[in-house]
């Protein structure tokens, strides 16, 4: 291989690596990435896994309350981080169900 093909591959394979870090599927993970590491610095965590537990125990209605006020009662920036990591989250789900049943082939 001469110097000119040697560039020229070098170029391809940036530009392929370039377009595969900034894909669809790639920023959905990091935004549900970054969204994750807001909730985990921005909220006590353990805390709201100790009282979801004390919480768990007197039935679904009773979680879905917690749920729901845990939520509204939070600084606007883990609401965010809540939004874009569930967005984030329900759009890799889908896209994950899409393609495990586009490349199921039928066989008779």
């Amino acid at each position: 291989m001469n110097k000119i093909e040697q560039q020229v591959m070098a170029s391809v394979a940036v530009i392929y690596a370039v377009r595969a870090l900034v894909s669809a599927t790639a920023l959905k993970f990091y935004a549900l990435a970054v969204s994750t590491a807001g909730i985990v610095v921005f909220a006590s965590v353990p805390h709201v896994l100790l009282n979801f537990e004390s919480v768990a125990s007197h039935g679904p209605a009773s979680v879905a309350i917690f749920i729901v006020y845990a939520v509204l009662s939070t600084t606007v920036v883990i609401q965010f981080a809540l939004a874009v990591g569930a967005a984030a989250f329900i759009s890799l789900a889908v896209s994950g169900v899409r393609s495990f049943f586009s490349n199921k082939t039928v066989t008779a």
